[in-house]
């Protein structure tokens, strides 16, 4: 095997630990070796740059992108995978080797990019959504007309469910269609106009069916939660990360620490909807409304959660934001009062620990996969990182950027 030598740069191993001089070695889509002065077969100059582990974000959508209001009733309904394939290329653009598709994504998506049919980052999965009726994924618009955001069909159930025996068949159902996380609405949401974000969804008896299901199954359990009993009702029922946050208080973030569950802020999302409402986009007045009336709270309880010492993992809604714009998400993390070596654990080691991947992504260190960004400049400098992005690196294989030995490029075409 030829043990590639990635030399003469600063490395940021993603464990918190500042950025050190230091050398890497690949093998076999591994990292063989993390030090100074290694030797390889190949070698590729990163002076001046610095290594980090291929980013990961725990919550996007990537068969949507931007707000789609009105045009989802006339989009064809196989539109959202072609789409897909664009937003999938647009994220590994950044840096990001990893994603957990909050909604949307299905099995054959997983398997297309796991096959190497379609370029993008690894896939970890949640189909679709469950919500109460009425609730944060209930289609039904007053017209009686029903417009889903994620249509059912044989790979992805409907998501809509009442009574702790229908979660349970509908938990079974996703789990047989290949989730590797079961996603639950314990809240109303900012984009769903008919709900509310500071009302509480699905009983505990319900709630509870659902974790018992996941987990016999061997599954996590993640949480659309805004409203603070929702949070707080999620964390009691063994829930393991809080999606958005919105209305935190004193005892959520007490509830939260004490059953170690973690934050995924998305602090994105919010301002993305309000960029939606000044472009002129569509959106319902209920809707400008409510993401105006969230974005302030929103950004105090993450700073409290973080003073707190709550576990904090990076995902940016991305789908309701435009793909691409994912490291925007660092740099709201730090104005909310993360430090930035925080920052780049939250998107790298933090969040494959959320994640179950802790064995083999997130840190550069012996036996993780190879999966690399190289940048220019300070990496703690969020604004504009992605325009520094200069390689990235999946399995060992160079996908965005230069940096291979014959100095190939390779663009968010997929030209080589």
């Amino acid at each position: 095997m030829t043990r590639t030598l990635l030399s003469g740069g600063r490395v940021f191993d993603g464990t918190g630990a500042e950025a050190a001089d230091g050398d890497i070695v690949v093998e076999d889509g591994r990292i063989l070796d993390v030090g100074t002065g290694l030797d390889g077969d190949e070698r590729i100059d990163v002076t001046g740059l610095t290594v980090l582990p291929g980013f990961i974000d725990c919550h996007v959508h990537t068969t949507f992108s931007g707000w789609m209001g009105d045009r989802l009733a006339h989009r064809p309904f196989s539109y959202g995978y072609f789409e897909a394939v664009r937003n999938l290329a647009l994220t590994l653009d950044c840096g990001i080797t990893t994603v957990r598709d909050a909604g949307g994504a299905d099995l054959g998506m997983r398997q297309a990019v796991q096959d190497g049919l379609i370029e993008g980052p690894r896939l970890r999965i949640a189909i679709t959504i469950l919500s109460q009726t009425g609730g944060h994924n209930d289609g039904l618009l007053p017209s009686g007309a029903c417009v889903p955001l994620f249509p059912a069909h044989a790979g992805r159930p409907d998501g809509v469910v009442d009574g702790p025996e229908e979660m349970r068949k509908r938990a079974r159902e996703i789990i047989r269609a290949g989730a590797d996380v079961l996603k639950v609405c314990t809240s109303g949401g900012v984009l769903s106009p008919r709900d509310n974000p500071r009302h509480a969804h699905f009983r505990p008896d319900e709630l509870d069916v659902l974790v018992a299901e996941a987990t016999s199954a061997g599954l996590p359990v993640m949480a659309h939660a805004q409203a603070t009993d929702g949070i707080k009702n999620a964390v009691r029922a063994g829930i393991r990360s809080v999606e958005h946050g919105v209305f935190l208080d004193d005892e959520a973030i007490g509830m939260m620490l004490d059953a170690g569950t973690w934050l995924v802020p998305t602090l994105l999302a919010p301002l993305a909807a309000l960029e939606a409402v000044e472009a002129g986009v569509g959106l319902p007045d209920s809707v400008a409304r409510k993401a105006r009336e969230v974005i302030d709270v929103h950004r105090e309880s993450f700073a409290r959660a973080v003073r707190a010492g709550v576990r904090i993992a990076m995902g940016t809604d991305s789908g309701v934001a435009p793909h691409g714009r994912n490291l925007d998400e660092l740099a709201l993390m730090a104005a909310g009062g993360m430090k930035p070596a925080d920052v780049l654990a939250a998107t790298t080691s933090s969040a494959a620990d959320l994640l179950g991947l802790a064995g083999t992504t997130g840190t550069l260190s012996p036996g993780r996969r190879a999966d690399l960004v190289v940048v220019a400049g300070d990496p703690y400098d969020f604004d504009g990182l992605k325009k520094r992005v200069r390689a990235v690196y999946q399995d060992g294989r160079l996908v965005r950027g230069t940096g291979a030995r014959d100095g190939r490029t390779v663009s968010g075409s997929g030209a080589s």
